[in-house]
């Protein structure tokens, strides 16, 4: 028997413990939260990816009433991203989620269609994409898409 042992890291951080560029993303994160369409879940999820060349892109999480139509915010983003700067990796991804009481006290993940398609451009570039989840009284941070995804579908 071959055995493999999988750890993934995952740093619990507090706000004061972020640099200003994660706070700017997070912050960029929540407000993208604004452009949730949710009226079936009532739960908006705003993304934001920092592009190589210094762009900040936006997603939020679109719903349909037929739910399989809808897309999460990460995804949102990132399809744009790849669309509109098809040359830039992206560095770090930042997500944030409200409900009606406001954001989470504790982070959201992705779901796993999410987790593949931010593995796509991880290993597309060849370079990781730093995670940030944030809740209101803990953000945590991954250093890549892969943590989040171990033991990922592959060709």
């Amino acid at each position: 028997m071959d055995a493999k042992e999988i750890i993934c890291r995952v740093e619990v951080l507090s706000w004061d413990e972020l640099n200003e560029q994660e706070r700017r993303l997070i912050d960029e994160a929540k407000r993208a939260t604004e452009g949730s369409y949710s009226p079936y879940s009532k739960f908006a999820v705003g993304a934001a990816l920092l592009l190589e060349n210094g762009e900040v892109v936006r997603g939020s999480n679109q719903e349909n009433v037929s739910y399989p139509c809808g897309l999460c915010a990460e995804r949102t983003a990132l399809y744009y991203a790849n669309a509109t700067y098809p040359d830039q990796p992206v560095r770090l991804l930042a997500i944030a989620a409200r409900n009606a009481e406001g954001f989470l006290s504790s982070p959201i993940t992705p779901c796993g269609a999410c987790r593949q398609s931010l593995l796509e451009t991880e290993n597309r570039f060849g370079k990781p994409i730093s995670v940030l989840l944030y809740g209101e009284q803990k953000i945590y941070r991954l250093r890549s898409i892969a943590s989040l995804l171990p033991l990922q579908f592959e060709m």
